[in-house]
């Protein structure tokens, strides 16, 4: 029997489907062996070789795993198709000792077909890849070891920097600094509001010109002027062209796009896409068809296709939407400057598995991710749509000519756009037919209007807009855009408003002491370069120890730097209203291992502390208040405030008194009129409801 080795269990559970008895697929639960977790674990002096130890909670897979390979006659190693996946086949086998050969399968899509193509051409494993992985986690971790103890001392305890997320942090402050410091300057918009007798509606055009020369209207005294003049002057058409204008259809899902999109349509962040795609790549259980995969590889920036899945794009359009819908050649795509290219697009593996079908069996945010994917996927093999235009300059000759535009444009053919309309833009629909208007003819004028406006300064970035900001930057790849804006919002360096994402006042100063002292890092285009860099050790052309080599001596110098400047930055503890029990001074916000709480500011001449957001639940054995707490792994517990003259500690949100039944603790479970109060032993069974809810609500 063949073993074959893959990450998750989905993809297991997927891959098992499509193969015979002969072989067994087992997950690693990703990397089985890393970087240490409470050390740097590079050793500097040789090279900055990395010292890789096996993951403590591995421990049991790893025995699995050496159990069924001393048993299998053949082992392969079938991890995602990218730098992530060949460094963790290539730890398992470092860890496993398996033999130099043949025992790498990749495929692009996890479908019998490419399971099987896949198994008939195993390669070697690509130390390229596995370096330029390599590469990127050492500078990491250097970065993160290095600067992160920097930022503790000298702004707040507890601080951590990443080389990217620092980059994406500083996009983030410098949009909101341009947007403080913008200075609005006034303008107007002017329009004439025309009559034409053979034309039953108005007809609106927008002031552009004087005497043939374009005009900016920046103040009222002008503006009047050319209202005064355009009311005094004879109105005629000085020139019409007709046209017809293609829209080409958008390119099929990059992983970038794929989160554009996601979250302008679905307002999901970029994490909840990839974690959504993820399922749809590895694998979802489907009533009637089993454990099955509906994409392809979601990590990638090319817009490139297979020929097979061009032509089933081609047959589903014409039997759909009709032959006139499909291009008369497949429609290919340019790839994006500094794209790898490695990939197809992220595409349905099959368009036989429509959305429609498959509504009532996904779950309802992954059924809409996959319609996004299916439907942009169709959408890009599609003709353009096409539109019938109109632009007449219409000229009011008095004074001086003042010149108008009057602009037309109706749907001739929707094409592409009645498979897909992307975010942002609006679908377009065959409406009115453009007015018959011809060169020479008069109007009469209805009404002038002139309106004061004033610019406005560049919008905040969104989850979507940073997306393309930093894919348009160079900043990162397909695979950490969306772990990069989490990290810095967990890290509370920005903030959400709405849509909307501003930097917290922590991260405007964590920005600008990494400016300070690190400004090679904080440089878009030396993080743009870096990633180049790590794309040449993929291709070959470089060792991934120059690029260590090249980057450390000035780092550590400005580290070096860094620590003996005496400047500090520290930020002033958040005052509150409430007032310290024990010496009467107002309490301030401080940070602990689990999460904010209330201090007293006379520490350590008085201790007193209390909860931040107050009680949640009554303890159980002592009757004081119940503290919510987040651990370090961030799962939420609950824990007396008596501590440690009181031990309590539960995951679940306590009852205020133990089990008539049984006398056992009892959690609290629902809201409004759900709440109960339920025995956490399941052989008693006991549970009674809450009329009136208790101080601190509940949780489910």
């Amino acid at each position: 029997m063949d073993l074959i080795i893959v990450e998750s269990p989905h993809k297991a559970k997927t891959i098992s489907k499509y193969l015979g008895k002969q072989y067994m697929v087992m997950a690693s639960g990703g990397h089985i062996s890393d970087l240490p977790e409470h050390r740097m674990g590079i050793d500097i002096e040789h090279d900055f070789k990395p010292e890789y130890v096996i993951t403590e909670s591995k421990k049991q897979t790893i025995e699995n795993l050496r159990k069924a390979i001393a048993k299998a006659d053949k082992v392969y190693l079938a991890t995602d198709p990218d730098r992530e996946g060949e460094a963790i086949s290539w730890h398992i086998s470092q860890v496993f000792k398996l033999p130099d050969g043949d025992i790498r399968i990749e495929f692009n899509e996890i479908s019998k077909k490419a399971v099987l193509a896949a198994l008939e051409h195993p390669r070697r494993i690509n130390i390229n890849l596995v370096n330029a992985q390599q590469a990127r986690r050492v500078l990491d971790r250097l970065v993160g070891y290095e600067v992160s103890p920097i930022l503790s001392r000298k702004i707040k305890n507890g601080l951590s920097a990443g080389r990217v997320q620092s980059v994406a942090l500083k996009m983030v402050v410098d949009r909101e600094r341009e947007i403080r410091d913008f200075k609005p300057e006034e303008y107007w918009n002017i329009a004439a509001v025309l009559f034409k007798d053979d034309v039953p509606a108005m007809l609106k055009c927008d002031f552009n010109d004087i005497d043939g020369k374009k005009t900016k209207v920046g103040n009222k005294q002008l503006a009047d002027e050319i209202v005064n003049g355009s009311k005094a002057g004879r109105w005629y058409a000085d020139s019409v062209k007709r046209d017809t204008s293609v829209s080409r259809p958008h390119p099929p899902f990059t992983t970038s796009t794929m989160q554009q999109d996601g979250a302008s349509k679905l307002n999901l962040t970029p994490a909840q896409v990839m974690q959504l795609a993820q399922q749809l790549y590895e694998g979802v259980d489907i009533p009637g068809m089993g454990h099955t995969a509906l994409v392809t590889y979601i990590r990638t920036d090319s817009t490139r296709v297979s020929s097979d899945a061009q032509n089933e794009a081609l047959a589903y359009i014409r039997s759909n939407f009709g032959d006139n819908y499909a291009p008369v050649r497949p429609n290919v795509y340019k790839a994006k400057s500094g794209a790898q290219d490695a990939h197809e697009a992220i595409r349905p593996i099959s368009l036989a598995m429509t959305p429609e079908s498959l509504k009532d069996k996904l779950q309802r945010s992954m059924y809409k991710l996959y319609k996004l994917i299916y439907d942009r996927f169709v959408a890009s093999q599609m003709a353009p749509a096409l539109f019938d235009t109109l632009t007449v300059h219409v000229n009011s000759v008095s004074d001086k000519v003042y010149g108008y535009v009057l602009k037309g444009k109706t749907l001739k053919f929707n094409g592409w756009q009645a498979a897909y309309m992307p975010a942002g833009e609006g679908e377009e629909k065959s409406g009115k037919a453009l007015p018959d208007i011809k060169e020479g003819e008069t109007f009469i004028l209805k009404e002038m209007k002139a309106e004061q406006k004033f610019t406005t300064p560049p919008a905040r970035f969104t989850d979507a807009t940073l997306v393309k900001g930093m894919e348009d930057n160079g900043i990162g790849r397909p695979s950490t855009y969306a772990a990069t804006i989490a990290v810095i919002s967990k890290r509370d360096y920005i903030e959400k408003d709405g849509k909307s994402i501003r930097p917290t006042e922590l991260g405007e100063t964590v920005c600008d002491m990494l400016v300070k002292y690190f400004p090679n890092i904080m440089d878009v285009k030396f993080t743009s370069d870096m990633e180049m860099d790590l794309d040449r050790v993929e291709g070959g052309g470089v060792k991934w120890e120059k690029i260590i080599s090249d980057f450390y001596p000035d780092f550590k110098k400005r580290c070096a730097m860094a620590r003996f400047d005496g400047a500090n930055m520290r930020q002033k503890p958040e005052e509150t209203d409430e007032i310290c029990e024990k010496c009467g001074a107002k309490m301030v916000v401080r940070e602990g291992k689990f999460g904010k709480f209330l201090a007293c500011p006379n520490y350590p001449h008085c201790k007193f502390t209390k909860p931040y957001g107050g009680y949640v639940a009554t303890c159980p054995v002592c009757g004081k208040g119940i503290i919510r707490k987040v651990s370090k792994k961030g799962n939420v517990f609950y824990s007396c405030s008596g501590y440690p003259e009181c031990d309590f500690i539960a995951w679940d949100l306590p009852a205020p008194y133990r089990c008539p039944k049984c006398g056992g603790f009892m959690k609290q479970v629902g809201k409004g009129e759900k709440h109960r109060y339920v025995c956490l032993d399941k052989k008693c069974g006991y549970s009674e409801s809450v009329p009136v809810k208790e101080e601190g609500g509940s949780e489910e």
